[in-house]
């Protein structure tokens, strides 16, 4: 990969880690003040992230050509780092006062981006292969 491709990808990586934040913290906001059910907004988020996530790895595979791998690689990081960003903010919550469980978020800075990267990794390894066999 050239050191273009790299920027591109480093890039997209951390812009899409904060749309998956924002994607988290702003639906669940409209959860909590909605008056209907707050699980339609979460389902929402989790739909628009999905939809992210595949025009991830859509990009890394046919604009960028980056190998499965690496696709995988770069679409996990982003994903973990987008659970990185919830869990410090739930974790700014909880100094703040809004939360009261400061053991298990200390442990959320560590759990949630390993929860979500290892098998964002498998999806997007998987979902890299078929796409590449269904394009050859």
């Amino acid at each position: 990969m050239n050191s273009l491709q790299e920027r591109k990808s480093v890039r997209l990586v951390l812009f899409l880690a904060v749309v998956y934040l924002l994607l988290g913290l702003g639906f669940a906001e409209l959860a909590r003040e909605s008056s209907t059910n707050p699980a339609i907004w979460r389902r929402l988020a989790w739909l628009i992230s999905a939809a992210a996530f595949a025009g991830h790895i859509g990009y890394e595979q046919f604009r960028l050509g980056n190998p499965g791998r690496t696709v995988a690689t770069h679409v996990s990081m982003a994903a973990a780092l987008g659970a990185l960003g919830l869990a410090v903010a739930a974790n700014v919550h909880e100094l703040l006062g809004v939360a009261s469980y400061r053991g298990r978020l200390a442990v959320a800075l560590v759990a949630w981006p390993v929860l979500i990267a290892i098998p964002a990794f498998v999806v997007a390894m998987v979902a890299s292969a078929v796409l590449k066999r269904c394009s050859s």
